[in-house]
């Protein structure tokens, strides 16, 4: 897929084509069903899938993704994130990058807080159980199956695509937004769950 490329003159064209997005196209989201658990084994799954650019910082009063660096996510680049409720009780999250740095590493997870213009605004990595130690990095607590971690590495064409499954449901509005870090998540003591700077986010709905 061809990358693009901004000036100053087009930049003021993606900030206002970001705030149609995020305004009056309802903020790119799209349910394809309800959040309520399924009656029947024949009822669809909910899902839930949101679709942007990332504007630039300036713009996070109402855009529905912005970066924080574009060197690293281009203004402009393309991010979709799906959600969707298993009937077994679990949540599968997917998470696809476009027009970003080829062959480069991003760690990626779930935040408790929507996006601000200040990288910190979008709160903590999402827990399933709180680790009473904040920040938390413990690995009983800062691991994939307590936590929503989608890192991934894009290809030669700067995109990418990755999945994550857990075997619980997000409380009610207790994720709002998915951030992009610097570098690959740490898994050991101490650092566990860490992964660098936040390069942007992307505010979601999540069910």
């Amino acid at each position: 897929m061809p990358r693009h490329k901004y000036n100053a003159l087009n930049k003021g064209v993606l900030i206002a084509a970001a705030g149609i997005l995020a305004v009056a196209a309802g903020a790119s989201v799209m349910t394809i069903a309800g959040a309520a658990e399924p009656q029947s084994t024949n009822a669809p799954i909910p899902k839930m899938v949101i679709g942007t650019v990332f504007a630039p910082v300036d713009a996070a009063p109402w855009a529905q993704a912005v970066t924080y660096n574009t060197q690293q996510v281009p203004v402009g680049s393309r991010v979709q994130v799906k959600e969707e409720l298993r009937r077994s009780g679990g949540t599968r999250i997917e998470l696809r990058l476009r027009d970003l740095g080829a062959d480069r590493v991003y760690g990626a997870h779930v935040h408790t807080k929507p996006c601000g213009k200040l990288p910190t605004d979008a709160g903590p990595h999402y827990q399933n159980l709180l680790d009473p130690t904040q920040p938390s990095v413990d690995p009983a607590f800062a691991n994939p199956d307590n936590k929503v971690w989608l890192d991934l590495t894009t290809n030669k064409d700067g995109s990418a695509r990755s999945i994550a499954t857990v075997d619980w449901r997000f409380r009610e509005g207790g994720a709002r937004s998915v951030v992009l870090h610097e570098m690959a998540t740490a898994t050991h003591a101490g650092h566990a769950g860490t992964a660098g700077a936040r390069l942007a986010c992307v505010n979601v709905p999540f069910m």
